[in-house]
């Protein structure tokens, strides 16, 4: 299956798109000769992987059966100093809210997602670390 997405360059070093039908614009900072007019592509990159693990764990939750009040998907890079400046590790970090949550089911629907489902944690974990790290938060 082929995925073909398109930016259109609109001024200074701001592009617009669509993906998946959604508009999307990508801009640097005014300190980079950007306008701050859109998202970073870099930290895009956290956003798809916390969007992708997070998909695979609610569905797979589901399947289970679990119920939680609240799920937050935190992503924390280390980028490196030097030029290429790019990611050297990464590590998502799930913090569920709920009632009596059990652990063992949320550890095996986060591996799964880790391990067998999620397409953007395979290709990054080609290139660099990524770990993972759940935190509960249980309602009364």
């Amino acid at each position: 299956m082929k995925t073909t997405i398109n930016l259109e360059w609109i001024k200074n070093i701001s592009f617009k798109g669509k993906v998946n039908g959604h508009d999307i614009t990508i801009d640097a900072g005014k300190e980079n000769g950007g306008d701050d007019s859109g998202i970073r592509p870099k930290p895009l990159m956290l956003v798809a992987l916390a969007g992708c693990t997070g998909i695979d764990v609610v569905n797979i939750l589901n399947k289970m059966r679990v119920e939680y009040d609240s799920l937050n998907i935190s992503v924390e890079a280390n980028m490196r100093e030097e030029h290429p400046k790019y990611y050297d590790s990464m590590k998502i970090i799930y913090h569920f809210k709920g009632k009596k949550l059990p652990m063992e089911k949320l550890k095996r629907a986060v591996q799964l997602s880790e391990e067998q489902y999620c397409g953007v944690s395979a290709l990054y974990k080609m290139a660099i670390p990524v770990s993972f790290e759940i935190k509960i938060n249980e309602q009364k």
